[in-house]
């Protein structure tokens, strides 16, 4: 059972707690994202064991968990290398796609939205040292512990 076969049944509200992204955008991004593998029939080697849903949620929890490469490899049954040219190649289709990118600055500048900026300067913390006191910090030698042992 491929592990989107598990989660999909969970609420909105735990769906977006586990991926990040609400069902409705999941199943939009799967859409996309099965269309531009449709028209790039160009993959070479060997098809992938997992279905296009679970390579979508493994590039999800990657950019969500910021887990390994290896980590998710593992739970997916999946090699490092491998793992890692799905997770990428998601995130080609879905940036080429258009769909799914951020505005760009000259947006964010023409929108009408102020954005409040708080800056916090925290240069001159203060720093707790040890205390001075009179005794010296390294002991010096004793010279009598060699004569007590010969004796």
């Amino acid at each position: 059972m491929s592990k989107f076969e598990k989660i999909k049944d969970l609420n909105d509200a735990d769906f977006r707690r586990l991926t990040g992204v609400q069902k409705a955008t999941f199943n939009h991004m799967l859409e996309v994202y099965e269309s531009s593998l449709n028209k790039k029939k160009k993959l070479k080697g060997r098809p992938s064991i997992l279905t296009p849903a679970d390579q979508l949620l493994m590039m999800l929890e990657y950019n969500r968990e910021y887990r390994t490469y290896f980590h998710i490899a593992q739970s997916y049954g999946l090699s490092e290398s491998n793992a890692y040219r799905c997770i990428k190649r998601a995130e080609e289709l879905l940036i080429r796609s258009g769909s799914f990118s951020l505005p760009g600055r000259k947006v964010l500048q023409a929108s009408e939205m102020n954005f409040e900026i708080v800056i916090v300067d925290a240069t001159e913390t203060k720093i707790e040292r040890p205390q001075k006191n009179n005794e010296p910090i390294i002991r010096p030698k004793r010279n009598n512990t060699t004569s007590k042992l010969k004796s």
